[in-house]
């Protein structure tokens, strides 16, 4: 692919945003906002959520079959651990008892003498009298109890280390399938959505997606198992002290309910107001240095401190809210306990239960109000995970670029030959750019399109790359209409130099290769040469190994334009496409890279932005255009002595600044 390919499509056309935005009256400093807040659909985005986890359904299963052991084995313990609490409890009253009588006749022999309630304990617990704790059977039943619980533990191991891979393989689908709509979203969207607000969506909600899942899902499975394992158990050893404990559920679920509908709106706009922060700071960052030469730090201070304000303002009132779940909670399984112990006395003292029978209850108690708890905790995670996938989604959703036709079409031949006819298009549907407009460069020719800002000069040439989609009319390549072929093929022949320069974190040499990776390294430094690059690149400590980073910082702004240019170079296109590609290079070094583009522009049809026009003089073909309309066109004597909108744009930019100087 080459360097308009990879300025175009992988950069995504800045400077063609850029242009458009200002056109369109695009995002500026104040009008930064995020779009209105509205309440989400928490089941549908949920769901769907959900749905993201079906290519996992075998380890999902695995998970819960894991799972559903382990809440077993812990739900055995307690009840295991009543019987250990019985057998030291029968030893202690046996002791107390005469030897060789039966437990009908110390229960008689109390009752005789008025102590009803240890006569029923003597025979709901089944003592031996005269026999103490047995010691054997009390070591057996606490081995088990190690051996259960240490099982549990395993198989709950087991069950997260599992459920991790499953979380981090739906996030990994995730984050690509997010990636892959990336590239097939329209440049339109791009225009409209702030970059800071994208990135924002692919990263702080992504992970934010990623840490809900990982911490609830483990949590609420286990914690739901438990519930149903815990009420079972309960209703088996008493159904009055499980009615009792099941009388608070109702007050539970109407408490969650009533905070996490009002904590749910304000984690919705904690994760708006993330990405307008993120995209404001983004904005100022990326300009900072006009931002202090303009000496705008206080304004952009200003909305730092506003959004940053509101952020805090919802983010606190999110946590805030739900965060008062657990607390309610905790109180209301406080006054559960208290019901069940008092309860369960009673019960001991009528001789319906065992004292182990209860003491396994209380726990019970505790561990079904311990999930409810817990489930509400889970609550402000799932609801902040669930609003960051529904922004996910909503970039998943957004409408995508017309995809290419199933049976593409390939020109014959690819010498570069192209044609509007009657070509309209807007950016906006009730504000026209440009109309009707009908014209032909041919192979080799050099096409100039000069004229006045916002007069649709790039508009034109990203129409050809396909940036955009026509309203009426088409554009052919050799006699192909562009959108009957697909979009790699139209680009893989077209080479673009930008205004604004783009180069990735590397090399020099890698930068310059990008235009093509299979070059050799013979025919890099040959684009380098032709290009003038060698000429400072061979000052450098490093040469052509001089790390470039990000942003470009360590070269000029004519350097980075001059690598650029070479890059165009070694991709040897058949169509070229030049956006004011010299206008950060200084007179001296403009005049050599003419040169170059002279050689570029050899046997290859050219189409040239300048506003310089001392550098379009020898163009076959300038096309002079005015409010998305050809005014003129001709070469540059021809337009000269025509005397119109060419000549005063030529007269402007010399005679007027002579007289600017008188």
């Amino acid at each position: 692919m080459t360097s308009a390919t990879k300025q175009g499509v992988d950069d995504t056309g800045r400077a063609a945003r850029d242009m458009a935005n200002a056109r369109r009256g695009g995002p500026q400093w104040g009008s930064m906002g995020m779009p209105a807040e509205k309440s989400m659909d928490f089941g549908p985005s949920a769901r769907r959520l959900v749905r993201r986890l079906l290519p996992e359904r075998v380890g999902v299963v695995a998970v819960l079959v894991l799972g559903v052991i382990s809440v077993t084995l812990n739900v055995i313990g307690p009840i295991v651990l009543g019987y250990a609490t019985d057998v030291i409890f029968a030893g202690v009253i046996g002791r107390q008892l005469p030897p060789g009588s039966t437990p009908e006749e110390a229960a008689a022999a109390a009752r005789a003498a008025g102590n009803e309630t240890f006569a029923n304990i003597i025979s709901a617990t089944g003592v031996v009298p005269g026999q103490g704790i047995d010691f054997d059977l009390l070591g057996r039943v606490l081995l088990g109890v190690v051996a259960i619980y240490v099982a549990a533990s395993l198989f709950g191991w087991l069950q997260g280390y599992l459920l991790n891979g499953i979380v981090q393989r739906t996030i990994y689908t995730l984050r690509r399938d997010v990636e892959d709509k990336i590239n097939r979203l329209p440049l339109r969207h791009f225009d409209r959505q702030p970059r800071g607000e994208l990135l924002s969506r692919v990263t702080n909600d992504i992970d934010n997606v990623s840490q809900s899942l990982q911490q609830t899902m483990s949590q609420m499975l286990t914690s739901l198992l438990t519930v149903v394992g815990v009420l079972s158990m309960m209703l088996v050893i008493s159904p009055l002290l499980a009615l009792v404990a099941l009388v608070t559920i109702p007050v539970t679920l109407l408490v969650t309910r009533a905070i996490a509908q009002r904590s749910q709106k304000q984690f919705v706009a904690q994760w708006r107001r993330t990405g307008a922060l993120n995209a404001h700071i983004e904005e100022a960052f990326t300009g900072h240095e006009l931002v202090r030469v303009f000496g705008r730090r206080r304004e952009v201070e200003a909305a730092f401190a506003t959004r940053n304000d509101e952020l805090f303002d919802s983010s606190y009132r999110a946590q805030f809210i739900s965060g008062i779940i657990m607390p309610s909670m905790m109180f209301i399984g406080n006054l559960n306990y208290v019901l069940v112990a008092v309860v369960g006395g009673l019960r001991v003292a009528s001789g319906s239960l065992s004292l182990g029978d209860v003491q396994a209850f209380i726990q019970y108690s505790r561990q079904f109000t311990q999930p409810l708890t817990q489930l509400a905790s889970m609550v402000n995670l799932l609801q902040s995970g669930v609003a960051s996938a529904e922004r996910v989604f909503e970039l998943l959703d957004a409408e995508e670029q017309v995809p290419d036709p199933a049976v593409p079409a390939v020109p014959p031949t690819r010498r570069g030959r192209v044609t509007f006819e009657d070509v309209s298009f807007r950016y906006e549907a009730d504000k026209p750019l440009i109309e009707d407009l009908t014209l032909a460069a041919e192979p080799g020719q050099t096409v100039a399109i000069v004229g006045p800002t916002g007069a649709g000069k790039t508009t034109l040439v990203n129409l050809v790359m396909r940036f955009y989609e026509l309203d009426a009319g088409r554009i052919t390549l050799d006699g192909v209409d562009i959108a009957a072929m697909d979009r790699a093929t139209l680009r893989s022949g077209v080479g673009m130099v930008l205004q604004d320069t783009w180069l990735f974190g590397g090399t020099i040499r890698d930068n310059i290769g990008y235009g093509d990776p299979a070059a050799t390294e013979e025919q890099i430094l040959a684009a380098a040469r032709a290009t003038y690059v060698d000429r400072f690149v061979r000052s450098l400590p490093d040469g052509y190994d001089t790390v470039i980073d990000d942003e470009g910082s360590n070269v000029s702004a004519g350097e980075k334009q001059l690598i650029t240019i070479a890059r165009a170079f070694l991709a040897d296109p058949t169509l070229l496409i030049l956006d004011e590609a010299t206008s950060s290079v200084d007179t001296r070094t403009e005049v050599l890279v003419q040169r170059a583009m002279a050689a570029l522009r050899s046997d290859r049809t050219s189409f040239v932005i300048a506003h310089r026009l001392s550098t379009i003089r020898d163009a076959d073909l300038i096309l002079v255009m005015e409010a998305g309309r050809i005014v003129e066109q001709g070469t540059h004597d021809e337009l000269l002595a025509a005397g119109g909108a060419y000549h005063e744009l030529y007269a402007t930019q010399f005679a007027g600044a002579v007289a600017a100087a008188d």
